[in-house]
């Protein structure tokens, strides 16, 4: 089982975002809102998706670490992602996954706003860091549609990978 440290699943997080932002930013109003065939979603909209996400994520992580806080588990910083969550990651990374009703992008939403709600959600994830570093992330778990029971460490591990997933579909637009 791998193990990392908050510290580093922070910084991947943040390469992640810092890629994100420099892809999108010169895409046109009319770039973003441009829907290929085939294709359920504009790049606007999975941006908001990504938004939604990361704000549930978020929300999902304070709750775990606050119970474990609460009961005094405590950690080091280090954190072992589970062989369940490797599994369902090497799953989900060949198919094609719908996204749950409450998190699917309404459509009304610019790039620009929805890349404001994302600073806005991670600075609240980087208000959790001392926590993440010093309470027992993985005490926890609550359960993740495709994943399953997944902990604080490990959602937090998956926001940065749903925004990969969805930054490379983002870029495979703009080369069409």
């Amino acid at each position: 089982m791998p193990q990392k440290t908050i510290a580093e699943i922070y910084a991947d997080n943040d390469r992640v975002r810092s890629e994100l932002k420099s892809t999108v930013a010169d895409i046109s109003d009319e770039q973003a809102s441009i829907l290929p065939e085939g294709e359920k979603w504009t790049i606007a909209q999975i941006v908001e998706h990504i938004s939604i996400v990361e704000d549930g994520m978020g929300r999902v992580c304070n709750k775990l670490l606050r119970k474990a806080e609460a009961d005094g588990m405590r950690s080091d910083g280090n954190v072992t992602v589970s062989d369940h969550y490797i599994q369902k990651g090497a799953e989900i990374a060949s198919i094609k996954v719908e996204a749950p009703e409450r998190v699917r992008p309404t459509g009304n939403v610019p790039i620009v706003e929805s890349l404001e709600k994302l600073d806005y959600s991670r600075g609240r994830l980087d208000e959790l860091l001392p926590l993440f570093e010093t309470v027992d992330s993985a005490s926890y778990t609550f359960p993740h549609p495709f994943f399953g029971e997944i902990s604080a460490a490990e959602w937090l591990t998956l926001i940065g990978e749903h925004e990969a997933r969805h930054l490379e579909q983002i870029k495979r637009r703009l080369v069409l």
